[in-house]
């Protein structure tokens, strides 16, 4: 998942960084109603349809888990774990810094540089260097949240 991806799925649906999660409720509402599968009779429009909705749906779970609400929500979870808990394994794919803490919690951070990753393995404490550089600079959300619904 990189920041291109973000931009599309927040272009998707038409909201912008700020869209609270009563409004991201809403517009997917209102997309799916438009794009539901079972309310098209041609096959053609109906497959079309299947992966517009597919398309909208992975949109809207995905921006409701980084909307600011929910950082706000779980905050206070989110800066115990960054601060008390060090590292227990990470590793960074597409731009992606997935980060595995002691404590068990497992965050994804976005648009990370491959230079600021390189700088973090090369770090004396990756730890310490993601306190500094990453935590509080960068988009994340929780994976641990996601494993726990699926």
């Amino acid at each position: 998942m990189n920041m291109k991806k973000i931009v599309e799925y927040r272009t998707l649906l038409n909201v912008t960084k700020t869209a609270t999660l009563k409004e991201l409720k809403t517009i997917y509402r209102n997309s799916m109603k438009d794009f539901h599968p079972d309310t098209i009779e041609n096959p053609e429009e109906r497959l079309e349809a299947e992966q517009k909705s597919i398309a909208i749906i992975e949109a809207y779970h995905f921006l409701v888990s980084v909307a600011p609400e929910t950082a706000e929500k779980d905050k206070a979870e989110y800066i115990k774990t960054t601060s008390t808990s060090n590292i227990a394994d990470f590793y960074y794919e597409n731009s992606v810094l997935y980060v595995t803490f002691l404590d068990g919690n497992t965050f994804e951070y976005f648009g990370i540089p491959k230079q600021t990753y390189i700088k973090m393995v090369n770090a004396e404490s990756p730890s310490r260097f993601a306190r500094r550089h990453i935590y509080n600079e960068f988009l994340y959300r929780s994976a641990s949240k996601l494993v726990a619904a699926e």
